[in-house]
């Protein structure tokens, strides 16, 4: 039997004001209703174990130019997490956009796991589209390179076991190799969408955000984070929706993932 995560923290560090017309690759009726997005890192905790983090999260500079806003700076959430961001082992980056890959230096003791297409896509001839290249921070690619050969990056090929109770799903689209992750809870599977859907309402509405790679696949990888999920809405935790802090138990801007929503996401949609 697989031992269940004990505890799923989704931790708050960044938010952008906008409105609903750039959430969506398609015209939406309410384009002009306030819409913004809050930016995540997320803290596996298991019984005996270092907790593995999901994602790393950008600093001050990246939030100046890119207008976004730090509410509270990773490393610091992380220790009002009860995590000591030296003592982190591993850290599983969902894909390399500058807001989920952007503070490598935070976990200088960690293994960076990635899929195999995702640092492939970031580093080939891709990127030479400047479109291609806007929602990537050259420098973090540049240190992943750097930690690669000092032997701190695993690769991984699709879907795989992580660890006992954590599972890696790929689901490209919104990059080449984007990857989700699946936890074994006490109310049963819970997945990291990150940004296979970046709020509850790009699934709702079958009308996914405007960055990726390859749209058809986006759509697909949209069905399957749902099918992973079970098909509860409950069980599935998007990279950038505010419902995530206004549903589930939440103190501090972290949220228990891990537990039931108090109130039902389908209810507030």
């Amino acid at each position: 039997m697989v031992a269940p995560v004990i505890r799923i923290d989704a931790i708050r560090y960044a938010r952008h004001e906008r409105t609903a017309v750039n959430n969506f690759v398609r015209p939406v009726d309410d384009h002009d209703v306030p819409m913004p997005l809050d930016y995540f890192v997320w803290a596996i905790h298991r019984d005996g174990h270092p907790p593995v983090i999901v994602d790393t999260g950008f600093g001050e500079s990246a939030a100046v130019a890119r207008g976004r806003i730090i509410t509270r700076p990773v490393i610091e959430g992380l220790r009002d997490a009860g995590i000591d961001h030296l003592s982190v082992e591993d850290v599983i980056l969902t894909h390399l956009h500058y807001d989920h890959a952007g503070s490598l230096g935070t976990f200088p003791n960690a293994r960076f796991h990635v899929q195999d297409a995702e640092l492939a896509f970031a580093t080939s001839r891709h990127v030479c589209d400047r479109e291609v290249r806007a929602p990537f921070d050259g420098e973090p690619v540049a240190q992943l390179v750097r930690k690669l050969y000092n032997d701190h990056v695993v690769f991984h090929d699709g879907d795989e076991v992580f660890a006992p109770g954590i599972t890696l799903h790929l689901c490209s689209g919104h990059t080449a190799g984007l990857q989700l992750v699946g936890c074994e809870t006490e109310r049963g599977t819970v997945i990291l969408a990150s940004d296979a859907a970046h709020l509850y309402s790009n699934i709702t509405r079958h009308n996914p955000f405007p960055i990726f790679v390859d749209e058809a696949a986006y759509l697909q990888s949209q069905h399957r984070v749902l099918e992973l999920a079970g098909g509860s809405l409950d069980h599935l935790i998007p990279g950038h929706d505010p419902l995530v802090l206004k549903c589930f138990p939440t103190e501090n801007d972290i949220a228990r993932v891990d537990l039931a929503p108090i109130v039902p996401i389908a209810e507030v949609l």
